[in-house]
């Protein structure tokens, strides 16, 4: 355990005041907080999401939907196209629910408390912690992937994770102040994103350093430790691109579920054996034009991209007719844009 365990947020703090990211849903340390739609907002999308893919989605969310109010009012499909390409579509999902909910049972006000944050959909204890934290200054414990590491190379925990993220969280709660609590779990993510990053930390810059059990050890990259990591699953699917008079065929997936309710193309099933031309929206003359890939969180996914012209004599199935030149505005998820762009490169 660290010597000095009061010592670490003001040197933290004091770090945090001089090198804080300057990022478009902050408020500069010292500042009045940041207004809680815009904490929300860029909580929800950076689960699992690189500051950097999510800052260009962020803006234009805000540029179109500036508050609860405008977020509950939009339509899921608007919605859905507009989160295309962030992946973990469940969290678009849940962002219009939190929004309907906020906007309806609590007059367009995000609740100041975890327990009230909590409540709502979508909102699970990191992000709670975060919001309540960063929005309106609560005490809570902020623990994400980059507070984690830090955390554990400060203790020099030795549990691996994931069995080790109680101690880690008892932890922080050691560490975490009164005051400042927002700039204090913001100030942990900065150090996890640019000093204390997994490999290489850069250990001679870390106002923590002389705190750092991880450091004394002469190998802080060992922490934390991690349990051998699985195979994931390998599935195998077919996507169809069926064309006709200059369009494609897409359709609108289940709406629970994985991708759901995104606009795609069409697909039969993703199973341990390659599924063939099961499912397939129409019986045609399918061509093989190719393959792609995918990695979800639990598996990975290989396609193949089967190709036909809708023939002449067959009723138009159901689904949405797409114009080719305009694919890009459909807003499918990214294995289909893998697909669309597979079938561009052979026209």
């Amino acid at each position: 355990m660290p010597a000095n365990l009061s010592a670490i947020a003001p040197a933290l703090l004091d770090w945090y005041d001089a090198h804080a990211r300057s990022l478009p849903w902050r408020a500069p340390p010292g500042t009045p907080a940041p207004d809680p739609y815009r904490v929300w907002l860029s909580e929800v999308m950076l689960q699992q999401t690189q500051v950097a893919t999510v800052r260009p989605y962020f803006e234009k969310f805000v540029a179109r939907w500036p508050d609860f109010a405008s977020l509950a009012a939009a339509e899921d499909a608007e919605l859905m196209a507009a989160w295309a390409g962030l992946g973990y579509y469940a969290r678009a999902r849940n962002l219009l629910a939190c929004a309907r909910a906020v906007a309806r049972d609590h007059g367009g006000v995000l609740p100041d408390t975890e327990e009230g944050l909590r409540a709502l959909p979508g909102l699970g204890a990191y992000t709670a912690a975060a919001i309540a934290a960063i929005a309106f200054g609560r005490r809570a414990v902020v623990v994400d992937a980059n507070v984690e590491r830090v955390v554990a190379r400060l203790f020099a925990l030795p549990q691996p994770l994931p069995a080790g993220r109680p101690a880690i969280r008892t932890a922080t709660n050691s560490i975490t102040p009164e005051m400042r609590a927002g700039d204090f779990a913001q100030a942990m993510m900065d150090l996890g994103s640019g000093i204390c990053t997994p490999r290489a930390p850069r250990c001679l810059l870390c106002p923590l350093r002389t705190q750092c059990d991880a450091f004394a050890t002469g190998d802080p990259e060992a922490f934390p430790l991690k349990a051998p990591k699985r195979e994931k699953p390998h599935r195998h699917g077919t996507i169809f691109w069926l064309e006709h008079e200059g369009q494609v065929l897409l359709v609108r997936r289940p709406a629970k579920g994985l991708l759901g309710g995104m606009r795609a193309l069409p697909t039969g099933p993703w199973a341990e054996t390659p599924p063939g031309l099961a499912e397939a929206p129409v019986e045609a003359e399918w061509q093989t034009m190719g393959a792609v890939a995918h990695g979800f969180t639990h598996f990975r996914l290989s396609c193949t991209v089967a190709a036909a012209t809708l023939p002449a004599h067959m009723p138009v199935p159901d689904g949405e007719w797409w114009p080719i030149d305009s694919l890009d505005e459909a807003g499918m998820p990214t294995v289909f844009v893998r697909a669309q762009r597979l079938m561009e490169g052979l026209r």
